[in-house]
């Protein structure tokens, strides 16, 4: 192979960012059949379901979306009066986001569809390439946080 040509195929970088994409694909399909959700939704719910109130900067940093993508999640959420907006006292231009009654009672109707759904993708691979994903995937986590 020549030096100036990079192979994606081979490119870590490519591969992840393709591997990561076809699982969420795969999940995709769970919280679309059942709730009609797209993927910045979910992340939306899961991310207020798992820490409560948030800020959509916070919910963002989070989920790794960008603040248009979560501001049409809030927005279609609060539509299906899934989640509530509150101004916050000391500063007008943010809100404090949650869920409501009904958006919890989705949120926690997924939670063990998503479990399930972890256990199958890792019951694809033998006890030692499921050792060498989970550690694998924390080495990098580790390394890039501590850049």
């Amino acid at each position: 192979m020549e030096p100036d040509i990079l192979e994606l195929e081979s490119f870590l970088p490519y591969r992840l960012y393709r591997l990561a994409d076809a699982v969420s694909r795969e999940f995709s399909r769970i919280y679309r059949d059942r709730h009609g959700l797209t993927r910045p939704e979910w992340r939306t719910l899961s991310g207020l379901g798992q820490r409560g109130t948030m800020t959509a900067t916070e919910l963002g940093e989070q989920s790794a979306m960008h603040k248009t993508k979560v501001s049409r999640a809030v927005a279609e959420l609060e539509r299906r009066r899934w989640l509530t907006r509150t101004p916050d006292e000391s500063d007008r231009r943010v809100e404090h986001l949650a869920l409501t009654k009904a958006g919890l009672t989705a949120y926690r109707e997924m939670v063990p569809l998503a479990k399930a759904f972890e256990r199958q993708l890792l019951e694809r691979l033998s006890h030692q390439e499921r050792a060498a994903i989970v550690s694998g995937v924390a080495a990098l986590e580790g390394a890039l946080e501590g850049k």
